[in-house]
């Protein structure tokens, strides 16, 4: 298979990416291949095949698709997704899954389109970033094994004990919005990962983002909030507020960030802007 590379996250998937090489090699005659160990590694791996190839493909989660996203953005390259992460959020909503035959033959027909992301101080971003509770979650989160189930743990302890966040919007547009939350979330999808839709109306092409305030909210409504996320039913009420933008200016009281579920620290103030249809991806 020719103009084609694949960037394997040997860490994502508990993992078991032997499986996924043995396969590849098994289908593929004598693939282009690199198994990462850092983002510096993939980025170099890039960098060295980028002339001859037409599409990176990245098995991982949807920290591993960024760090690939980030070198093919605004390029004629086209990213191709292998899911291997413990949400997997973005690879959901592009329609790629774990069956590599199908993604085998997604890549011979070589059909793309292009997608917004966007950025967060210059920071890119593909799927779903935030920060207040879920940005500590993500930290703590990455202190145990990867897994849904430890997810909702870290979540459940964290929220007991986590004081909201200060928000204040340098934006003149955005400033009746000053306030105390829960949790700011920047959607690009719809969702987190693991189908929790944190904003069902997001779209990627559209040359805007959601950002989506969650006060926070009694015990009471956590029933609620939980089930309107997983079937795709969160709306605007007291506790939850949705803004589209293109791009939006604000000072958060802390720095712990998660993009695309990654630990981040970031400074404020924060910057976040839209890139439009700045990605190709396999359809």
């Amino acid at each position: 298979m020719e103009k084609v590379a694949f960037i394997i996250n040997p860490f994502s998937a508990k993992k078991n990416y032997q499986t996924f090489l043995e396969s590849l090699r098994q289908k593929v005659d004598k693939p282009i291949y690199y198994i990462s160990e850092s983002v510096e590694g993939t980025e170099e791996f890039i960098n060295n095949h980028f002339e001859d190839t037409e599409i990176f493909v990245a098995i991982g989660g949807d920290g591993t698709i960024s760090s690939v996203a980030k070198k093919i953005i605004n390029t004629d390259k086209i990213l191709a997704i292998f899911p291997a992460g413990s949400g997997n959020g973005f690879s959901n909503e592009t329609n790629f899954n774990k069956n590599l035959d199908e993604l085998l033959k997604k890549i011979k027909a070589k059909k793309s389109r292009k997608i917004d992301t966007f950025t967060v101080n210059d920071r890119l971003s593909i799927n779903v970033s935030g920060t207040g509770f879920d940005g500590k979650v993500v930290k703590e989160f990455e202190k145990t094994k990867r897994g849904f189930k430890n997810y909702i743990r870290v979540s459940i302890r964290t929220f007991f004990n986590y004081k909201p966040i200060k928000v204040k919007f340098i934006t003149e547009n955005f400033k009746q919005y000053n306030g105390k939350y829960l949790m700011l979330n920047i959607a690009n999808t719809r969702q987190f990962g693991n189908n929790a839709y944190i904003a069902p109306k997001a779209s990627k092409s559209d040359g805007l983002v959601d950002l989506v305030l969650v006060k926070k909210f009694p015990l009471t409504y956590s029933p609620f909030f939980a089930f309107r996320m997983f079937t795709k039913r969160l709306k605007d009420d007291d506790y939850v507020t949705y803004l589209p933008v293109s791009e939006v200016e604000f000072k958060v009281s802390t720095k712990n960030w998660h993009l695309d579920g990654e630990f981040n620290k970031i400074k404020s103030p924060i910057s976040v802007k839209v890139l439009p249809k700045s990605l190709s991806i396999l359809i």
